[in-house]
């Protein structure tokens, strides 16, 4: 299978990528700075580009069998960043016929199967109050691949932590299987789990141990 991997540089897409050069796939990193990466490997392309650049986008997408995006925001914050990313690789998936995305974001997001609890409650809070616009653009984001028709997944992570790859974790939603925090390794063995099996198509689960 040939994949894009968005966000590759990250703590969650490096993962991504080196799971998925393991597992046999071919891929195709789109990054700002190649270096940040470093990995090499035979099955690995990097393309070097941003995402804000919609004919960048496309370009890496043609060919491709499926989407992985690990995007996140920026320090400091890109305004309007988040749902101008989704907007460009869902328009580039529709022409180039490009169907499977995974995509990511924080647990902050809800979805309507959510129980939240009073700690989700309060987390909610916090952040509509420290980072609203932080938030939003993320919301925006996933309202903008909801929409798409294309097959998605929306892979929604707590507290991301450096730790081992056990392929131990929980899925679930908030307040109903989900915990406070995941590996980032565990997180990619997910991503790439879902790509193969499909089984939360059109659907938004929280990932964590």
């Amino acid at each position: 299978m040939k994949i894009a991997v968005f966000g590759a540089s990250g703590g969650v897409g490096k993962q991504v990528v080196q799971q998925a050069l393991g597992a046999g796939y071919q891929v195709t990193a789109f990054v700002r700075t190649p270096e940040k990466l470093g990995i090499q490997h035979r099955k690995l392309s990097l393309f070097q580009g941003d995402v804000m650049d919609a004919e960048k986008v496309e370009q890496v997408i043609a060919g491709q069998d499926a989407v992985i995006s690990t995007l996140g925001p920026t320090r400091p914050p890109v305004p309007g960043m988040m749902e101008t990313a989704a907007r460009n690789i869902v328009t580039a998936m529709q022409k180039q016929g490009v169907k499977r995305l995974v995509s990511t974001t924080g647990a902050g997001v809800r979805d309507t199967q959510d129980q939240p609890g009073l700690f989700d409650k309060f987390m909610k809070a916090l952040l509509t109050v420290l980072v609203p616009d932080v938030l939003y653009d993320s919301e925006a984001n996933v309202d903008v691949i909801r929409a798409s028709g294309l097959d998605w997944t929306i892979v929604r992570f707590p507290r991301l932590m450096d730790g081992p790859h056990t392929g131990k974790y929980r899925v679930g939603y908030l307040g109903k299987k989900s915990g406070s925090k995941i590996s980032r390794a565990d997180g990619a063995d997910f991503i790439l789990r879902e790509l193969e099996k499909n089984e939360y198509l059109h659907k938004m689960p929280v990932v964590s141990c």
